[in-house]
């Protein structure tokens, strides 16, 4: 069955594209979805305890978000835009985007005075640059990037111009449970952003238990489908790790209620890692996995009971990511979700990364 783009495709007005956070992070709206009474409520992130219960289980993305933009200079003086994406094969080189990308051929060279120098030493299909770099301080690129980098905000989003903004861009484009000691991604699991410290205090109290799992979110979470069809897309790779004792909680073991993911990056690492795994491995070492999952009607589920999401783009894989679990195993979610979609339009709920959230039971 192919199924044309054109049926993910939907208007969203440029106004309810959210382009700052919440005052509070669980003040953000949440329209909850019941899949079974077929129904639609409005409430407040905050009253997400209201729909949880003991022996329920949270599987979240705790990837942090890194500084991954680098400004600098061509010899010649013009300016570059320096996209970090991932390590290359040695330690000094990463995969990159850069601007302008025509004049930044193999070979050539850019930098920052008295900080690095970067050599372009190989270009992919995607337009992606594998770049070598060279730091004054004999510093790690990811230090460096700590260091000089700004916080890559997705493109929907537009450019700060002052610290103030800048700063609350790094403080609230990241959950705050990333553990920004051992991961990195160029994009926030942004359906985590909505929890705060306190309402996970409460949680837990009640008998909920947060499982956590890493996918590196590349930027091709906001490549839109250009294809007629979405089979035809061809879906962009993400790394991901799966600790053994979050593998074990998606295998029902004693005591787990309901698996709620935490995002639609949770859910590709997790369908993905029970495709691979269906029962328990040994030894309990961490599953680390490329995943080019692309979860689409008239997709079933193998570890996910509920999900709590944000608004998506239109002709998005995340929006077909929906679409497939709000009906199981068919396709009546494609127009169920056009449907929500025009309601939360209505009542002008914020749309994207940080925009309000949708809880589906």
């Amino acid at each position: 069955m192919s199924l044309r783009t054109e049926l993910f495709d939907y208007d969203l007005p440029e106004r309810l594209i959210a382009q700052t956070p919440a005052a509070r992070r669980d003040a953000s709206r949440m329209l909850v979805v019941d899949r079974r009474a077929h129904t639609i409520a409005h409430h407040v992130f905050g009253d997400l305890p209201q729909f949880l219960g003991p022996g329920d289980a949270l599987f979240r993305n705790n990837v942090a978000v890194f500084p991954a933009r680098l400004l600098a200079h061509r010899p010649t003086g013009g300016m570059v835009e320096c996209f970090l994406l991932r390590p290359a094969a040695t330690a000094d080189e990463w995969w990159c985007l850069l601007r302008p990308g025509r004049r930044l051929p193999p070979g050539a060279t850019f930098g920052r005075a008295s900080e690095f120098t970067a050599t372009v030493m190989a270009r992919d299909d995607d337009g992606a640059a594998r770049v070598a770099f060279v730091t004054a301080r004999n510093e790690p690129v990811l230090a460096l990037a700590h260091r000089l980098g700004q916080v890559p905000l997705p493109p929907y989003i537009h450019h700060r111009h002052t610290e103030g903004e800048r700063r609350l861009d790094r403080e609230r484009y990241q959950t705050v449970y990333a553990d920004r000691e051992r991961s990195f991604a160029v994009a926030a699991p942004t359906a985590g952003l909505h929890f705060t410290p306190g309402l996970l205090e409460r949680l837990a109290a009640m008998g909920v238990r947060c499982a956590d799992l890493t996918l590196h979110v590349g930027l091709g979470t906001f490549r839109p489908i250009t294809a007629a069809t979405i089979e035809q897309h061809p879906m962009h790779h993400e790394i991901y790790s799966l600790p053994p004792e979050t593998h074990r909680r998606l295998l029902h073991g004693p005591g787990v209620g309901r698996r709620i993911a935490v995002g639609t990056t949770s859910v590709r690492a997790i369908e993905d890692a029970l495709e691979r795994h269906p029962e328990p491995w040994s030894p309990p070492v961490p599953l680390v996995a490329d995943t080019a999952i692309f979860i689409h009607p008239p997709r079933t589920f193998r570890g996910v009971d509920a999900l709590i999401t944000n608004f998506h783009q239109p002709r998005s894989t995340l929006l077909c990511l929906v679409a497939a679990f709000l009906s199981p195993g068919t396709t009546d979610g494609i127009a169920w979700i056009k449907q929500i979609y025009a309601e939360a339009i209505a009542r002008e709920y914020r749309f994207l990364s940080y925009g309000d959230a949708m809880l589906i039971l």
